[in-house]
């Protein structure tokens, strides 16, 4: 597999002729971690990010996985649908999900027109206010119920070392959302010896008080090194090896640091009752 092979969905042009194709790594059919309730996730291919801490190598390459139309995700889904209760839906995940616009618009809306919830879990690497993508995006967000964003780390030379990306436009992308009241939950992973900083968390809790009115929840997910054996299946060196996972104190410090406690709507969401 060449993994660092990219293409540019961003620059593509859809055929309006045919329904956009989803590349599909793969489908957790009773997710419970990835949004409100029981969903059906799935994992699209691509990411441009190469995160230390990245667990799934196998999501980077574009343009490879099942290929799927939103109409065979929605038939697969609604078999699930009894499950969900009434916070439960379809989250895309990756990967970066953002790097397939044009496939998650048509899946949204048409999942919008059936009733089912709708959330995007996303890095924000992609975005950006530059035409054609910034209409599409757009689009997107009026079928979006919620997005859950990453915050890998607040200062962009950091970030840059932490990812291969600056962090400028994801922020960027957390402004448009607060600007337009979008629902969004705020996700940091926690890794010693990189995102495990106490000054660092305290800069990150409080950007996130600049955003709270649309800050439904805020969760630590502490660093592991469950995908150790797909860098060694790649034949990819380990970007962190060594690194152990952090103790359930620097979690909880990072908790009270990020003041997850205060963020809480999402156990009562207006719209989801």
């Amino acid at each position: 597999m060449e993994i660092y092979k990219q293409t540019n969905p961003a620059t593509a042009v859809l055929d309006k002729t045919t329904p956009p194709i989803g590349y599909v790594h793969s489908i957790e059919t009773f997710g419970s971690v990835d949004g409100p309730g029981i969903r059906y996730v799935l994992f699209l291919q691509g990411c441009r990010m190469r995160c230390q801490f990245c667990h799934n190598p196998d999501t980077w390459n574009t343009g490879v996985g099942d290929e799927m139309t939103a109409d065979q995700i929605l038939a697969d889904a609604e078999k699930y649908k009894a499950f969900w209760g009434k916070q439960g839906g379809i989250t895309t995940s990756g990967g970066e999900a953002l790097l397939q616009i044009d496939f998650l618009i048509d899946l949204f809306k048409k999942a919008h027109a059936k009733g089912i919830r709708t959330c995007l879990d996303t890095c924000g690497q992609p975005f950006t206010r530059q035409q054609p993508w910034f209409d599409k995006f757009e689009e997107l967000m009026r079928y979006t119920d919620i997005s859950l964003v990453d915050i890998k780390q607040i200062n962009p030379r950091e970030h840059k070392r932490l990812t291969g990306w600056s962090n400028e436009n994801i922020f960027d992308m957390l402004q448009y959302m607060l600007d337009h009241n979008k629902h969004v939950w705020i996700r940091h992973v926690l890794v010693p010896q990189r995102t495990d900083y106490d000054n660092q968390l305290i800069q990150i809790g409080n950007y996130i008080k600049t955003i709270a009115p649309i800050v439904d929840k805020v969760e630590v997910l502490p660093y592991h090194t469950m995908g150790v054996n797909k860098y060694e299946g790649l034949g990819l060196k380990y970007p962190l090896e060594g690194i152990e996972p952090p103790t359930a104190a620097r979690v909880k410090n990072a908790e009270h640091l990020l003041h997850t406690a205060d963020y809480q709507r999402y156990r009562d969401y207006p719209n989801y009752k």
